[in-house]
């Protein structure tokens, strides 16, 4: 079962094999991630701050360049294809996107503007750019009340819902998803996953999802896994990684006797049982 989910098929749109990543040449930050997302699938990244989930993505997104990192081992595919060489632009005309974390809209635009700036790079005609921005409005109706006004006087779900819009307004086969939860209320954090879950399961658009919510994540995803200072310690069918007791206890604050800390368990405990 677990062997056939990670199988590297024509099913398989994004590998990441093995990957490391240092900053400044000298700060080693990735040490060989692996990973794949399957069409139409949602993939959870999971771990706590400082794990490597931001990089990751930074990593297949080649917006590592900008902040003076590199991936300086291993290999990124897309559809078989190696994209580390490619610029974000044309990865995102190849139909992969990423949505950073803190939203980052462009504030003195309005929340229309926005979204019309995600189909900067389409060539395929005003008419279907404006047939997405309506499918757009569809999953987002709040968008639509909000769209003649400022997006940096909206509130911080309304930002987070113009920054994943402006992203399907380039027609992405892939979304990566950095931090959608941070720093909204729960009630808006189930309502952005729900919409995550309609638009792969409607629109067949994939994602690739970091997360420190392990627990709504691993609630809407498909596969898992779980970083921990920068390598894969875990990984698995979300319903499995739920009914995991080390999940249970450090990412998910449950265990057999009460809610514990990771200070309370030695490591090499962990690691024992993490890697057997």
């Amino acid at each position: 079962m677990q062997a056939a989910e990670k199988d590297t098929s024509a099913d398989t749109l994004l590998a990441v094999n093995n990957i490391e990543v240092i900053y400044n040449h000298v700060i080693l930050v990735l040490k060989g991630v692996s990973l794949s997302v399957p069409k139409g699938g949602i993939t959870a990244l999971l771990g706590g701050n400082g794990a490597g989930k931001t990089t990751t993505l930074k990593a297949i997104s080649t917006l590592l360049q900008s902040e003076r990192g590199e991936v300086t081992k291993g290999s990124i595919e897309y559809r078989g294809d190696p994209i580390a060489h490619l610029n974000p632009a044309e990865l995102v005309r190849r139909g992969v996107i990423q949505v950073m974390e803190g939203r980052h809209c462009f504030e003195h635009l309005t929340v229309e503007e926005n979204l019309l700036t995600g189909a900067y790079t389409r060539r395929d005609g005003k008419g279907s750019v404006t047939q997405d921005l309506e499918m757009v409005y569809t999953y987002f109706p709040r968008l639509k009340e909000r769209r003649k006004s400022q997006a940096g006087y909206t509130s911080g779900g309304e930002q987070q819902m113009c920054a994943i819009g402006r992203a399907l307004m380039s027609r992405p086969e892939t979304v990566l998803l950095d931090e959608p939860s941070m720093g909204l209320a729960p009630q808006l954090v189930e309502e952005i996953f729900n919409i995550v879950k309609d638009l792969n399961e409607k629109e067949g658009v994939s994602f690739l999802l970091a997360e420190q919510n392990t627990n709504v994540a691993l609630r809407f995803a498909h596969y898992g896994y779980i970083l921990e200072s920068g390598r894969v310690v875990m990984d698995g069918p979300a319903e499995q990684l739920r009914e995991n007791p080390d999940v249970k206890e450090f990412y998910l604050g449950m265990s057999e006797g009460g809610r514990k800390s990771f200070r309370d368990v030695r490591s090499y405990r962990r690691r024992k049982r993490w890697l057997s």
